[in-house]
């Protein structure tokens, strides 16, 4: 067993340095090897150590769209999941609810599976890893759509938009996880955080019963703090499912077949029934005293965190729940660069602005994301947001173009022509070691094979990827 985990660790670690050196053969891409393996800043190395973490140890990654935050979640040396860190999401586009078609611009919702395979290291939108959509739930219920990322670039039509600086540090935290032995790691993508509150306002929203699903699996994780083992079927996701000891033969899991038998562990199925229930008391409670309904649609194209709608003239946070427990000093200085193009929500039929939106530059900012940890465990005091330029465009691109060829097909249409000019390769923010933006149009994702690991899923592995060479360990 010990040799099988050290003989994948080494095949892991061949495969990932052998598509860096392949990428540093060629000078135009020599760039997008070192984005790739920028290394963890020694800040949350340092978290990570006073968490009684370690840098290679699995991880995990949640995901809420209404308050606009990803979290990390690393296992501890104990073996329980523990939060490392929570980065505000720049931009997400559509409105609550799951991903039901290609081109409805829905940010994906659900539990999906990132494998190396979809790791992204050529992304035009700086570094991105796909999701996984649709996943084998997705497409059990006839669910469209393709190449779906969380990335950099703070622009979106079906992603999580992160800066750039943000998805440097979350690539990094998922390549060493991949070097320390972990096949896939979980992303769990929620509507909200599933507290009985935004249950309770959210109770007429027609997706209502998808998410008491979802809630399953995240009340599974924090009342355990272990990854929930996901399955598939009768079209419904299944949490923990586990053999049952008289059984003669595997469990097979359909997604669109009848669920086999099959047993949850005694002592986590109660620890969930008691937190459903303590929550449904609560929701109950709050019904009972008239808690407002929220509304199923509204028009709005999305959200944005508000420490970057903050830093945005006439920015909005549209979706996002302004009454959250926020404190915007925890994320100050602006977790990374906002690039000039960066449209925030608006109400359909908003009047354009006459013109271009610009702000007097500040000061450069930190080039690393902080947090409420970072700045407790520094011991330091926030600093004052900058002002950062931005202007009215649009070039958030869709989450597909079916009219390119499948080699140049990626998780949004191409930028505009416009090359990005050398100077806001270097706009406040950006690390001093990071490399520069190129100076002419970025090259177009390659299309990372979609290889969700949940069960009931075929996921296809290109013949020379990391996921595949490491097929071979097992």
């Amino acid at each position: 067993m010990l040799l099988t985990r050290f003989s994948m660790r080494l095949l892991a670690i061949s495969a990932l340095v052998g598509s860096a050196l392949g990428l540093a053969g060629c000078k135009s891409d020599g760039m997008l090897a070192g984005r790739a393996n920028m290394p963890i800043p020694e800040r949350l190395l340092s978290q990570m150590e006073a968490k009684n973490m370690d840098k290679q140890s699995p991880m995990l990654v949640r995901l809420f769209k209404q308050e606009a935050e990803l979290e990390v979640w690393k296992q501890d040396r104990a073996g329980r999941f523990e939060l490392l860190k929570t980065y505000p999401i720049c931009r997400w586009s559509g409105e609550l609810g799951p991903k039901i078609r290609e081109g409805d611009r829905q940010a994906p919702e659900g539990f999906y599976s990132i494998t190396p395979a979809q790791m992204n290291p050529q992304s035009a939108y700086f570094l991105s890893f796909n999701m996984g959509y649709p996943n084998a739930f997705d497409r059990a219920l006839g669910r469209s759509g393709s190449q779906l990322m969380i990335h950099g670039d703070c622009s979106s039509r079906g992603c999580y938009a992160m800066t750039d600086e943000q998805i440097s540090e979350i690539y990094a935290l998922g390549r060493e996880a991949f070097f320390g032995g972990q096949r896939a790691f979980q992303v769990q993508a929620y509507p909200f955080r599933m507290t009985p509150a935004n249950m309770a306002k959210h109770r007429a929203n027609p997706h209502m019963a998808f998410w008491k699903m979802l809630k399953e699996g995240n009340d599974a994780f924090e009342v355990t703090r272990q990854e929930p083992k996901v399955d598939v079927c009768e079209k419904r996701y299944v949490f923990n499912a586990e053999q049952p000891a008289n059984a003669s033969r595997p469990a097979r899991f359909q997604p669109d077949g009848k669920c086999p038998n099959y047993q949850v562990d005694p002592e986590v199925a109660q620890a969930v029934r008691d937190k459903q229930r303590k929550d449904e008391t609560q929701i109950a409670q709050l019904v009972s005293r008239g808690v407002r309904v929220a509304p199923a649609r509204t028009g709005v194209d999305g959200g944005m965190h508000p420490i970057f709608a903050s830093n945005l003239p006439n920015g909005q946070t549209a979706h996002v729940d302004t009454e959250a427990n926020y404190s915007l000093a925890s994320y100050l200085p602006a977790p990374g660069t906002i690039p000039e193009h960066v449209n925030p929500p608006k109400a359909p039929g908003a009047a354009p602005e006459a013109q271009p939106m610009v702000a007097a530059p500040g000061p450069r900012v930190s080039p690393a994301p902080q947090n409420r940890n970072d700045l407790a465990l520094r011991g330091t005091s926030p600093a004052p947001t900058p002002a950062v330029a931005v202007r009215e465009t649009d070039r958030s691109p869709p989450d597909r173009v079916a009219s390119k060829p499948a080699t140049e097909q990626r998780a949004h249409e191409p930028r505009p022509t416009e090359p990005r000019t050398t100077a806001s390769a270097f706009a406040p923010g950006r690390p001093a070691n990071a490399a520069p933006a190129p100076t002419t149009s970025a090259k177009p994702e390659n299309k990372p094979a979609s290889t969700a690991s949940i069960s009931g899923s075929q996921p296809v592995l290109p013949s020379n990827s990391f996921e595949s060479r490491w097929a071979g360990g097992q």
